[in-house]
């Protein structure tokens, strides 16, 4: 008999609990990944059994993250792995575009339901006067099944949906673009779907870059040891010291309630929000990293110091570099790019005008919006000479547009990505006269990267506002009068900053502005400062990276909150 201490272990570790998900900063994770790293260690050179090994405890690891939604992570699986074998034996290319546009219809229809249903909803009973409410059909139909007692009346947003139907739908695009051969067996194909350290929260893996990895040998020098290690312990540190620390002691406090602190305040908690999100986002795929070299895969770099960019477009050439990649090779360049529209680019258009006006409930909103668009053709057609630069400028804002819509369908998320975008068609258009484009004298580069940290900054007005930022909200629907609200007060508030309050409301939060400036510091360090000590890292003895770790993990628990925050991208 197991008594019923073992029991109540074994059951906290097995099944899932919505309260309590698998993720980086719990021992749970730590104790899991030491039995994969175990049981790694005798099939390491042994690939099929290796990747069938780890197809098993990433959906485990996803079952614990997200309930039984690992089945829909099954779904996308199998519908991809069978259309991309349809796709390369198509003998026109017609019949090869169309299993393509089914894989890419599946995935989008998979992703609009579990993420965009609720919109949908409130949108259509607020233009028609219903009171249409969705279904959950997946629960009731788990319920009928397996006796569950799963919600019906209500849509869960499944963790990490928006990060693996992207990376599903790279791999039929790659396979019809003829980047990449269909992978033959199903137990390779779903591990390279679901691999664990980056499901939740990406890194977006191409399949050019992963699948060939899953047929090499395991290897792992000293020295990409001792690497991994720094990855993940940079992470953790990362997420908690600076990420959940800012967040709890100020950030979410200023952002929950921008009208009753000072301009100064509000501010400062701007600052402190672009800080936090980078450490958060940046630290989970620091930690993915470092994971997932030690069990012999490589994944690409995410992040490269962003806010050492020197303009809007060089940010997002640093910033969640694999969706930034992601946009510009699947929407970017299929809309023609910098050399001229497309059909595609109006298929966008058309997109957004429809978000646009299902967003307002107006239809005079999409009146404005399609009589702006009819202007600009005119004038193209008047004015030939600038229809190269309407229309390669129209991709880009749709670009940002669209991957402002990835984050959610909200007003805010939509402002945020027509803010980027049009940051990006501006400094286009400022380079060619700016006195200061010279970066090669130090007083330039200062200022630009100072203007391009506060536009950025700022943007970021809307997409915090427009983020659920607990585990508890996370599956709920946006109240968009809220977050609209919630931007315009921070706006006020911003607008009447008085500095004179300074001095004593950094002398009132003075523990949080010092990790702040300790953030900022670490962050504008020279790239050769970075190398170097996280080379020392890597070469150090054994037990001093040990020793490393164990501090790290005694200084993350001595502050880490009663009730830990999850990482910010996981609601996308």
């Amino acid at each position: 008999m197991i008594d019923f201490g073992v029991q109540a272990i074994l059951k906290h570790f097995f099944l899932y609990n919505d309260t309590d998900p698998m993720i980086f900063t719990k021992g749970i994770f730590w104790w899991f990944f030491a039995v994969v790293l175990v049981v790694q260690s005798f099939l390491h050179q042994r690939q099929a059994a290796r990747n069938a090994f780890l197809f098993v405890v990433s959906l485990f690891f996803y079952f614990k993250t997200s309930g039984c939604f690992f089945t829909i992570l099954l779904f996308s699986t199998l519908t991809d792995y069978f259309i991309g074998f349809r796709i390369e034996k198509g003998k026109t290319t017609l019949t090869r575009k169309l299993w393509l546009a089914l894989s890419i219809t599946i995935n989008l229809l998979v992703l609009i339901y579990f993420k965009y249903a609720y919109f949908f909803a409130d949108s259509f009973n607020n233009l028609l006067g219903t009171e249409w409410h969705p279904v959950n059909h997946f629960a009731g139909f788990a319920n009928e099944v397996f006796g569950s007692t799963f919600r019906a009346d209500m849509i869960l947003l499944p963790v990490g949906i928006s990060f693996f139907t992207f990376q599903t739908m790279s791999y039929s695009i790659d396979i019809f673009r003829g980047h990449v051969k269909p992978v033959r067996s199903i137990l390779d194909f779903g591990f390279y779907v679901s691999f664990f350290p980056q499901l939740v929260a990406g890194p977006i893996v191409r399949a050019a870059d992963f699948i060939p990895q899953l047929y090499e040998k395991y290897s792992l020098t000293r020295k990409e040891f001792g690497i991994a290690m720094f990855w993940i312990v940079n992470g953790l540190l990362k997420k908690v010291l600076l990420a959940d620390y800012l967040a709890l002691n100020f950030v979410d406090r200023v952002f929950a309630n921008p009208g009753g602190y000072t301009g100064f305040e509000n501010l400062m908690a701007l600052y402190g929000y672009s800080l936090q999100v980078y450490a958060d986002f940046s630290g989970y795929t620091d930690i993915a990293i470092g994971i997932a070299l030690l069990l012999g895969f490589r994944l690409p770099k995410n992040f490269d110091s962003p806010y050492k960019a020197d303009s809007v477009g060089n940010f997002w050439k640093r910033w969640h570099i694999s969706l930034s990649s992601w946009l510009k090779d699947y929407l970017y360049i299929p809309m023609g790019g910098n050399r001229g529209g497309s059909l595609f680019t109006y298929i966008s258009l058309a997109f957004v005008a429809g978000f646009v006006f299902l967003l307002s409930g107006s239809l005079m909103t999409l009146v404005w919006f399609a009589a702006g668009i009819a202007v600009a053709i005119i004038i193209a057609m008047i004015f030939p000479k600038i229809k190269k630069w309407y229309t390669t400028n129209i991709n880009m804002m749709m670009t940002m547009l669209l991957g402002g819509l990835w984050h959610g369908a909200s007003w805010n998320f939509v402002l945020w990505g027509g803010l980027n975008g049009l940051g990006l068609v501006v400094y286009k258009l400022w380079r060619k006269i700016s006195p200061w484009e010279n970066k090669s004298r130090w007083w330039n580069r200062a200022w630009a990267i100072f203007l391009t940290f506060n536009f950025i900054s700022f943007t970021r007005i809307w997409f915090r506002s427009g983020s659920a930022n607990t585990w508890e909200s996370m599956n709920e629907s946006h109240d968009i009068l809220a977050e609209w609200f919630t931007a315009n007060t921070m706006l006020n508030q911003l607008g009447n900053i008085d500095f004179s309050v300074a001095p004593d409301v950094l002398a009132g939060f003075a523990p949080v502005f010092i990790v702040m400036l300790l953030g900022f510091i670490i962050h504008w360090l020279p790239s050769s400062t970075k190398d170097w000590y996280r080379n020392k890292f890597a070469t150090a003895p054994i037990a001093i990276q040990v020793l490393v770790g164990i501090v790290t993990v005694f200084i993350m628990y001595q502050v880490l909150s009663a009730d830990s925050q999850p990482f910010i991208y996981f609601q996308f």
